[in-house]
Parts: C-alpha cells; structure tokens; sequence
C-alpha cells in the first residue's frame, strides 16, 4: 500500500521536509518579564521536532520592544533573547528538524495596560477601538510604519543569526498586519489606506523588507482570510477555559483583499517559503461547531493563485481530514492544540491537552512538557494491531 501524501516528503523553501505535518504557531508564555524564553522552551521543541524532518513554527515572538504588549511572551531583539533562541534552534536541529520563528506586532490586540506599563504607546493602523477597551489605540505615522517595518527585518535577521532556519510573518489574528489589510480597521486616507492596493502596502512593505534581510526562501507569512477575531491571548484576558474571542476583524469581501496581496507576492516573491492559511473551521482557539461552519468561506481562491507553490492550511484538522486534504489539495497541513500531546503517523490513541495550562503567564512544566511519549509496549500492540488487520483484509 503507497504512503499517504501526508506522510511523504516535500520541500518548503530551500528545507526537504519528511512529512506535511507542521507545528502551528501557539503562543505559551514561557518566559521570562523581560522576553527571553525559560529553559523549559528548549525541551518543548525539541519533544515536537523528535521526528526527523519535520518543520515548527515558533509562537508568536515580538519584533522590538514594546511590539506586542503581552506578559511573558518571547521577544527575538535583545542579546539574551537571541542566546535563549540559539539553544532551542540547537535542540531542534539536533532532532534534525527545522524551526521556523513566527515574527509578531499587536496593534491594538495588545493589552493597553501593559504598553503603558512598559512605556510604548498603544497604535493600530486606524484610531479604531475595541468595544471591551477603553482606550482607543492612536494611529501610527508614517514614520512609525517605517520603524515597524525596520523592525520586522532586523527581527529577521537575529533569527537567522540564532540558527533559525527561516521566520513567518504573522498577518493574521486581527494582529497588526491585519489591521493595515481589512476596512474594518483601516480608515486611513493616506497611501496606506483607502484601497484594496493601499490597505496591502505595509504588509507587502514588510515582506519586502524581511526578503531583502534574509531571503525569499527563508520567509513565510500567515493570514486569516476569515478571522473576526482581534487578536487571541490578549483578547481572551488570558484565561481561556470558558471565554470566547471577541470580535472585531472580519471584513465582508476578503477574497479581493488577500487575493490581491497573494497576486504581489507570487509576482515579486514567487520562491517564498509559503503562504499559511486560517481555515474558516476556527474561531480564535475555538473550533467552530459543525453546524455553523460555511464551507463557501473557503481558502480554495488562495489556492488557486499560489499554487504550485507550498501551502500551509491550518484550522481545526482532524487526522481523517488532514490525510484527505493533503491528498486532494496538496496542502501542507499545521497541527497546533493535538500537536501538544501527539502524533498522527500510526494513528495511536489522541491524549487529551490541558486547555487550562495553555496560557500561564511564566508557567511551568505542567500541560507544558509532561505528556507521555508513546511507550515500546504501546508501539508493538499497534504493530501487532496492524498486521492482524492486514491478515484480515487478506
């Protein structure tokens, strides 16, 4: 019987990679006040890259100081936290797998509270607030947009310089890049506003800038087409047990809007590491029920325009779906929450992840680092398992 598509080899950008499974970017705020990455962040990656060959995609890591306004969130800009880095992109290329760093500004899905805290101002591209905010974030200058953008490359090359096999610019989640992109936040009356061209300049601007920092086939960028949410871990206030994300994305025509910026980025970049889409299938950190889920909100037009190129399609995949998508599509598929606890490859029993341990500002090693490895006994029952149902099919 011929491997499935899912499980064999495939390239992103200049890495040969031995299955289409990817580490989807999950933020667990382990780490430091300051931004550097706890000790423990090192064993966490390097336990998900235990099989040859396979690509992860860091959580999201601020730019710059006062980039993100978040608790205990990685940052990719100071000395230390480029030598915290360097010991977890060692540990994964020890596994020989491959880690690409997710490079990230909030905007306003920042926490007001903890910019003003640390002495940077609250922006977004438009002076548009949240309804849960009080405050209502200023709009960034050109000159700000500038810096920003500066930001992005040089983030880009300290990943590099700490052994980072590439980076992913986050676009999407109602973070910042996706302010500039969807009219729901963007009001703006300058060229970086009032068109579907101009509301696409500063996220085009950063791709630019981060290729011309380290090279198309070291860079990916991530969108959500169809997110409304503003933003994950701050718009949750942390605990997401019970709460739902708040809304505030999700613009009513975002077909012509991403259309256009992927058309640019096949034109100027067409050897890009990929493109990463958010599939209608979640919400946030929530999965969508099966009963509201719209399949005519389908990334399907994204497809058609990047493809032959490598595409990354995450949202809510079961194992069953995941192996009919990479068949049928060709995509390769990001596991984020089953990726905690699990693998897919001999279809063993799923442990369950620890939702309540997702986001601990500084947490420790509990739904963290303590799910069990498959036991020697656990894999000669289902290679027993195995060739019984072989036999039987015979």
């Amino acid at each position: 019987m011929s491997t499935p598509k899912l499980f064999q080899p495939t390239r992103v950008g200049a890495l040969t990679l031995q299955h289409r499974i990817v580490l989807a970017p999950m933020g667990r705020m382990r780490c430091s006040t300051d931004h550097v990455p706890f000790p423990i962040m090192k064993e966490y990656y390097a336990q998900r890259g235990s099989t040859p060959g396979t690509l992860l995609v860091s959580e999201a890591t601020q730019i710059a100081p006062g980039a993100a306004g978040m608790p205990n969130i990685p940052g990719f800009h100071s000395e230390a936290q480029i030598a915290a880095w360097k010991e977890i992109a060692d540990a994964v290329h020890a596994n020989q797998s491959f880690l690409f760093i997710q490079l990230w500004a909030t905007g306003r899905a920042g926490m007001p509270a903890v910019f003003k805290a640390e002495g940077f101002p609250y922006v977004s591209s438009s002076a548009i607030k949240l309804e849960e905010n009080e405050e209502t974030p200023r709009e960034l200058t050109k000159g700000e947009i500038k810096e920003y953008i500066a930001w992005y490359a040089q983030a880009a090359k300290n990943a590099i310089a700490a052994g980072a096999d590439g980076v992913e610019i986050h676009a999407a989640n109602g973070y910042l890049i996706d302010q500039f992109l969807q009219d729901v936040t963007n009001v703006r009356s300058d060229e970086y506003g009032g068109s579907v061209e101009n509301r696409a300049r500063f996220g085009l601007e950063v791709v630019d800038a981060v290729v011309g920092a380290i090279g198309a086939d070291r860079t990916g960028i991530r969108f959500s087409p169809w997110g409304t949410i503003a933003g994950n871990i701050a718009r949750l206030h942390i605990d997401v047990s019970h709460a739902e994300p708040s809304a505030g994305m999700g613009m009513k025509d975002p077909k012509s809007q991403f259309g256009y910026v992927v058309e640019q980025l096949k034109a100027k970049h067409p050897n890009l590491a990929y493109v990463h889409v958010i599939e209608s299938r979640v919400h946030g950190v929530l999965t969508v029920p099966p009963e509201e889920y719209d399949p005519t909100r389908s990334n399907d037009f994204i497809r058609a325009i990047w493809a032959p190129r490598p595409l990354i399609s995450c949202g809510a995949y079961s194992r069953k779906l995941a192996l009919e998508i990479a068949e049928s599509k060709g995509d390769i598929i990001a596991v984020g929450r089953p990726f905690i606890s699990n693998r897919w490859r001999n279809d063993w029993d799923l442990s369950p992840y620890k939702r309540e341990f997702f986001y601990i500002p500084g947490g420790g090693v509990e739904g963290y680092l303590d799910y069990p490895f498959v036991t020697e006994a656990q894999m000669v029952k289902a290679a027993d398992a195995s060739a019984v149902e072989t036999l039987d099919r015979n």
